[in-house]
């Protein structure tokens, strides 16, 4: 057997794999042996078929068998012993002419390979590290809310200007469909407050989305549409009213602290507004740090230039999936997936060279944290360690949950690596500026 590979280019290349006769006889006499000793054919004692008539029926298909068998095996141990760094799979060269009864069977591959490329990680003044804080303002509306959510709620016959009303928003055209509660007082515009004052159950209203409520994030809750179409949202929506209720506020008192905090952490409005900050800015930080991880990418992929096969990448396409492509459809598909991977090889690039890596052992410590986190959604503050491990064992099992669990993962890793490594252009604002400046 004799295996050549030709570069192209930088980023193709063709593998020529030649097999002779000597490569393939040993293990085809074997398995024809096998064949004859196993065979019943009438006139013949089993296992004394002529090897003649054994080899006529079955000979050709299984070299054919055979050949293919070391053709794939000789093949990847050439690229990996050659350590070839590929994008997408060998394609194979199609022979028209191809004849089963030569002496030497030749067979060529085209392979797309890898680029080399650094990854510069300069960023100066280049990508905006956000640190989101929770105002006074955002802390009133909140107590605001603590208040009226353990507060006494009493049904009452017709809406009010401080009433709560419970409603189905209807527009089928553009797929709203969405049962909320909102505060009369919250709508904007004495039009839109005009129409809700003095209705009663039963009642059906016609209202305008365009700066329903002042702030776009209400609306996009209230209504349940995407967060990119809300801003341009301009249509007529039907309220069905269910119900109209008024609320009494909580006091602000210990009693209504312990209900919020069991522990007895909190025994003052102070105390409490100090709280609410710090479990808002926790969120807040969360919102932050994918926002920067999504400008990191940006920027990397914007800023490390390097060509990819592109050619070879959109043939390759043509037959990856299980249903064939057109030649259009195969490039419409490399256009939009360019983009991810050159984030893929920038991402490979970043780990590989900084030795960022993840065990099986840091997959199951993630797992189990993200599991401890979920139960005590639910009030299970503290479970074994046993039915942690039982629970990650098992959603690791699940290869798509797995894969899930290590994006994620790999995703934490790089971005702790680029802020210890980036130089970033800080800048504090409001979570409702931080949603105005990035999502505008």
């Amino acid at each position: 057997m004799n295996i050549t590979k030709e570069n192209i280019d930088a980023l193709n290349a063709v593998v020529k794999v030649d097999i002779v006769a000597d490569d393939y006889q040993a293990k085809v006499t074997g398995l024809l042996e096998d064949y004859r000793k196993k065979a019943d054919v009438p006139g013949f004692r089993k296992g004394h078929v002529p090897m003649g008539m054994i080899k006529k029926q079955y000979g050709k298909s299984i070299m054919i068998d055979e050949v293919n068998k070391l053709l794939q095996e000789s093949l990847n141990k050439f690229i990996a012993e050659e350590k070839l760094e590929m994008l997408g799979n060998p394609l194979p060269r199609m022979t028209e002419d191809f004849n089963w009864d030569a002496d030497v069977f030749s067979f060529e591959f085209e392979l797309g390979l890898a680029p080399v490329f650094d990854v510069d990680l300069k960023s100066k003044d280049k990508v905006t590290q956000y640190n989101i804080i929770a105002t006074d303002e955002l802390l009133d509306e909140e107590v605001k809310n603590i208040q009226i959510r353990y507060g006494k709620v009493t049904a009452i016959d017709e809406a009010t200007e401080q009433s709560n009303v419970t409603g189905t928003f209807v527009n089928e055209e553009n797929g709203i469909n969405k049962k909320s509660t909102f505060l009369v007082n919250d709508l904007k515009g004495k039009k839109n407050e005009k129409k809700v004052i003095g209705a009663k159950v039963g009642d059906v209203i016609e209202l305008e989305t365009k700066k329903l409520f002042e702030d776009d994030h209400k609306l996009q809750h209230i209504l349940g549409v995407e967060h990119d179409v809300i801003h341009d949202l301009d249509v007529t929506v039907t309220l069905t009213i269910e119900e109209i209720t008024k609320t009494e506020p909580a006091e602000l008192d210990q009693e209504l602290f312990d209900k919020l905090f069991a522990d007895g952490s909190v025994t003052s409005v102070t105390e409490l507004r100090e709280k609410i900050k710090e479990d808002a800015e926790k969120q807040f930080q969360q919102q932050g740090d994918q926002q920067l991880l999504n400008a990191v990418t940006e920027h990397l992929v914007e800023n490390t230039k390097f060509d990819l096969p592109s050619e070879f990448l959109k043939k390759w396409l043509r037959t990856a999936g299980e249903k064939p492509l057109t030649e259009e459809e195969a490039t419409a598909e490399y256009d939009k997936s360019e983009k991810g991977l050159r984030y893929q090889l920038i991402e490979g690039k970043v780990m590989k060279d900084n030795d960022i890596k993840i065990d099986y052992a840091e997959l199951v410590d993630y797992a189990k944290g993200f599991i401890r986190t979920q139960m005590a959604q639910f009030g299970n503050m503290n479970p074994e360690e046993k039915e942690l491990d039982d629970i990650a064992g098992r959603i690791l099992q699940n290869q798509e949950e797995a894969q899930k669990l290590q994006s994620q993962l790999i995703s934490n890793k790089l971005l702790t690596f680029y802020k210890e490594n980036m130089n970033f252009k800080s800048k504090e604002l409001s979570y409702e500026d931080f949603i105005k400046e990035v999502y505008k």
